[in-house]
């Protein structure tokens, strides 16, 4: 008979075995503060190291319900916390990294705060972070170009560790889109937000997979997903070309009857090719983008797909 849970933790594994086994003590603690069972859901997403086989070996013996849900592969973090959401049985549902940046014990004030039934979403607010100063940057100018761009009311330094309703949960995973941002979701359905705010931490065991080119690659699936911007930034290029066009046809065009150009038509010519050939190569570009990810909805592939699952109910004391 499935146990009835009012708390579920998804946590997406990925290269992450030097953090499991911390993470699971301070979990363990984490539930025995909870006033309702716990149960966490790990998702292994297709990881190169052994963080499958050491949560193998920890779960039987941890003081909290679990779940090991395995990917075929690396579908990656957001695909991960889909499955992990999707897996989860509890009425709360948070989501955190297994790396320890986010401090698991915000848990405990997010689940507060969606047991009071005021908040359905309740998300953490990076107001410090340990992390290297070129690491501070990057990510800093990142966010403040989410910001402007997609979603002014996420946090400056965006959001990684969250949790929300069942009711919530659901919508969001009713969106099947491709090459879109779970996080986006989150804030495209709305609802009912509160803050938390946490200092991030250094990172003691292993390295980010949270590169540049991953940034912009999200940065990018998220405007295509959740704005306009790429045809309002077209529209203008095409209003200040166009503005530029006819001013430099008027100049032309004086300069013609003036007797300054000595080959009629070869200026206004390459005027026009030039800014004709830059409009539509750039117009290709942008509605190309869109076309390709309309396309990939329509093959209505899973986000991941499970390999195996492990469920224990029975949470051992410590």
């Amino acid at each position: 008979m499935t146990a009835a849970f009012q708390y579920s933790v998804v946590v997406p594994v990925y290269r992450n075995a030097g953090s499991l086994p911390d993470l699971c003590s301070r979990l363990e603690q984490i539930a025995h503060e909870l006033d309702s069972p716990l149960e966490v859901v790990f998702v292994n997403d297709g990881s190169p190291d052994d963080s499958f086989e050491i949560l193998q070996a920890l779960l039987p013996n941890v003081g909290f319900a679990s779940q090991l849900v395995a990917h075929s592969r690396n579908f990656g973090s957001f695909a991960a916390i889909r499955t992990g959401m999707a897996a989860s049985r509890g009425e709360y549902i948070g989501v955190m990294a297994a790396d320890l940046q986010e401090p698991p014990e915000l848990m405990l004030e997010f689940f507060r705060l969606l047991a009071s039934g005021d908040v359905d979403v309740a998300v953490g607010k990076r107001e410090a972070r340990a992390d290297p100063r070129a690491n501070r940057v990057s990510a800093s100018l990142f966010w403040k170009l989410y910001r402007a761009w997609i979603f002014p009311q996420m946090p400056e330094g965006g959001v990684d560790i969250f949790a929300c309703n069942r009711k919530v949960s659901a919508e969001v995973l009713d969106l099947k889109e491709s090459h879109s941002s779970l996080v986006g979701l989150l804030y495209w359905v709305g609802f009912r937000r509160a803050e938390v705010p946490y200092e991030r931490l250094s990172r003691e065991h292993g390295s980010s997979g949270w590169s540049f080119r991953a940034k912009i690659r999200y940065l990018l699936d998220s405007v295509f997903s959740f704005t306009d911007l790429p045809l309002s930034v077209l529209i203008g290029v095409g209003i200040v070309g166009g503005s530029l066009t006819i001013l430099a046809a008027v100049i032309v065009l004086i300069s013609f009857i003036a007797g300054g150009i000595r080959e009629p038509g070869y200026t206004p010519l390459m005027l026009v090719i030039l800014f004709s050939t830059f409009s539509l190569l750039l117009a290709l570009g942008i509605v190309g983008s869109y076309v390709w990810r309309s396309f990939e909805n329509t093959k209505q592939r899973p986000s991941a797909i499970v390999m195996s699952r492990w469920i224990s109910d029975a949470a051992t004391d410590s």
